[in-house]
C-alpha cells in the first residue's frame, strides 16, 4: 500500500512535469515562453505569445495532467486522500517541472483539473473567480480569493472532507510559486523588496500595470532586471 501510493504520487508529478505551455511555445511560435511576459510556463503566456486558439489544447492538457492520477486513484480504491495528494503531486510538478530545470507555471489550471473527479463542483466554482478576474483585467487576486472561499463551498454543498486540506496545501503551493517566480532575483533589501514582494504574492507580478507585465518581451526583461 505504502508503495503504490508514492508511486502513485510520483506518477502525478512526472505527468505533471510535461511542460505543456513551453512545448507550445517552442513548436508553435519558436520562442522560449520562459522570456516573454509573466516568465511562467501557462496557458495564459501561450494566449499572450504564442497563439490565441493554442490555450484550448494547452488548458486541457494542464487539467488533464492532475485530474487522471486523482481519477486513477480513486478508481483503484485508494481513497480521496491519496487522490488529492496525487492530483497536488501532479500540480506541484507543473509548478517545478523536472523536465524544465523546475521553472514552471502556477498550477491553478492543474489543480482545477484534480477538483474534477474528487469534487466536480468545484471546477465550476473556480471558474467563476477566474472569469470574473479575467472581465476586471487582472485575475490572480480573484484565483486567491477562489481558493480561499472553495472549503466554505464545498461544506455549504456537501463536499468530501478532504476539499479544505487540499485547497489548503494548494494555496500555499501557489503562494510559495508566486514569491519564488521562476527564481528571478529581487531587488535589493528595502522598501522596493517589500514592495516587489506584496505584488508577487496579491498580483502575480513586479510591476505596478498588469498590460505591461504580460506583454513584456526579452528585451524588456533585460532592462527590469538591469
Amino acid at each position: 500500500m505504502i508503495l503504490e501510493s508514492a508511486l502513485l504520487i510520483l506518477g502525478g508529478y512526472l505527468l505533471g512535469s510535461i511542460p505543456t505551455a513551453y512545448l507550445a511555445g517552442r513548436w508553435l511560435g519558436k520562442l522560449d515562453l520562459r522570456r516573454y511576459g509573466s516568465g511562467t510556463m501557462s496557458g495564459s503566456m501561450v494566449y499572450e505569445h504564442v497563439a490565441r486558439w493554442a490555450v484550448v489544447p494547452v488548458g486541457l492538457f494542464d487539467m488533464a495532467k492532475a485530474a487522471l492520477p486523482a481519477w486513477l486513484v480513486l478508481h483503484l480504491g485508494l481513497g480521496e486522500a491519496l487522490a488529492a495528494a496525487a492530483g497536488l503531486a501532479a500540480v506541484a510538478g507543473h509548478n517545478w517541472p523536472l523536465f524544465l530545470h523546475f521553472t514552471g507555471g502556477r498550477g491553478l489550471g492543474t489543480f482545477m483539473g484534480a477538483l474534477l473527479p474528487i469534487f466536480p463542483w468545484g471546477f465550476p466554482w473556480m471558474l467563476v473567480f477566474l472569469a470574473v478576474g479575467w472581465r476586471l483585467g487582472d485575475s490572480a487576486p480573484w484565483a486567491l480569493v477562489g481558493l480561499v472561499t472553495l472549503p466554505l463551498f464545498s461544506v455549504l454543498v456537501g463536499g468530501p472532507g478532504v476539499v479544505a486540506p487540499a485547497t489548503g496545501a494548494m494555496l500555499l503551493l501557489t503562494l510559495a510559486k508566486r514569491l519564488e517566480a521562476n527564481r528571478r532575483p529581487l531587488p535589493p533589501p528595502g522598501p522596493e523588496r517589500r514592495q516587489v514582494v506584496l505584488r508577487r504574492l496579491l498580483f502575480d507580478r513586479d510591476i505596478a500595470s498588469h498590460a505591461e507585465w504580460i506583454e513584456r518581451k526579452p528585451d524588456d526583461q533585460a532592462a527590469t532586471q538591469a
